[in-house]
């Protein structure tokens, strides 16, 4: 038996559907929404049993993982989250890279020699990697217009991730899966499906109601934002992270939003012109990510101002890029 497992955003997406249609076969995929992070947790796999993983942090999963090696099934994880130890086990094939201008799906289109490249433009973009996509696109051949509409696929793909359950989001990801793999080129899906259209309509009419927000706190080099607890601000969080550091690149950007159970999530963006530093900063509040990008789960309320401090008090950097990063 063969199980994919990915986060259910555009990169996680992406990665496997260029990995299944390098080696189409009957796969059972397992995904959730943005913050579905220890997936490996419901992975139950039994020896002879392959295992493909995208896009998930090792560091969250790292128990599961050697529960399933130690069971004798094999593992071929990529990845670019924070990893923290690296099993050394003969049926793992481990590719991970925190570099802050790559992602999973840069990672599979890399060793896989950029086959299905068109799809790790849109994992890409949906990653907020505008320079390295639109890079990567020109060296394709693809025009102005195809650039910006992978563009908008991978930001809309990306968006319909977020949410506290199902019902937040418009269409669940295995099931967008299951679109996106019948097509070798996302740009074939756009022609034949509108699935693409429906999505980004519903992002532009969540991002219009953010612009209305008001910081609430910020200095000359960060603003936090304090989000509403409804549906729109749960998918919304993201792409209006992302948006924001598309508008003003030199200046970083913490969302807040309240959490199921009480408490609040956070949403981190660093610089776009110094993406390095938004893990550091929220690790010691219980939360993750890499370099650029990075989220708290659940920050308990007691906890909000000393995050706003930290928040303020971080001195983003530079980050240097990765020996052969694309």
């Amino acid at each position: 038996m063969q199980i994919d497992v990915c986060n259910g955003d555009a990169d996680g997406l992406c990665a496997v559907v260029q990995w299944r249609l390098h080696a189409p076969q009957g796969a059972r995929l397992l995904t959730g929404l943005k913050r579905d992070i220890e997936l490996l947790e419901r992975v139950q796999a039994v020896r002879g049993d392959g295992v493909l993983v995208c896009d998930i942090s090792l560091r969250r999963n790292h128990s599961a993982l050697l529960r399933l090696l130690d069971a004798g099934v094999s593992v071929r994880y990529f990845d670019h989250h924070e990893a923290g130890d690296i099993p050394v086990h003969p049926l793992l094939d481990a590719h991970i890279d925190t570099a802050s201008d790559t992602c999973t799906s840069l990672l599979v289109d890399r060793y896989l020699g950029g086959r299905f490249r068109a799809w790790a433009v849109v994992g890409a973009f949906g990653d907020n990697l505008i320079r390295v996509a639109e890079r990567l696109a020109q060296e394709v051949g693809l025009s102005a217009q195809e650039c910006r509409q992978l563009r908008d696929l991978g930001e809309s793909i990306n968006y319909n991730a977020y949410g506290d359950q199902e019902q937040d989001v418009h269409i669940p990801p295995w099931q967008l899966f299951q679109t996106m793999v019948r097509y070798s080129n996302p740009l074939h899906l756009l022609q034949h499906e509108s699935i693409g259209q429906e999505l980004s309509a519903l992002r532009q009419g969540d991002l219009q109601q953010a612009k209305t927000l008001e910081p609430y706190r910020q200095t000359e080099r960060a603003q936090v934002y304090w989000l509403p607890d409804t549906a729109w601000s749960r998918r919304v969080i993201g792409s209006m992270g992302n948006a924001l550091t598309s508008t003003d690149p030199a200046r970083a950007y913490a969302l807040l939003r309240p959490a199921a159970g009480g408490g609040v999530v956070v949403s981190v963006r660093a610089p776009q012109l110094a993406q390095v530093g938004a893990v550091d900063l929220c690790r010691p509040f219980g939360g993750g990510g890499r370099m650029g990008a990075a989220g708290i789960d659940h920050l308990p309320l007691a906890q909000v101002e000393p995050f706003i401090r930290a928040f303020f008090a971080t001195r983003w950097a530079h980050a240097p890029s990765a020996p052969g990063a694309p």
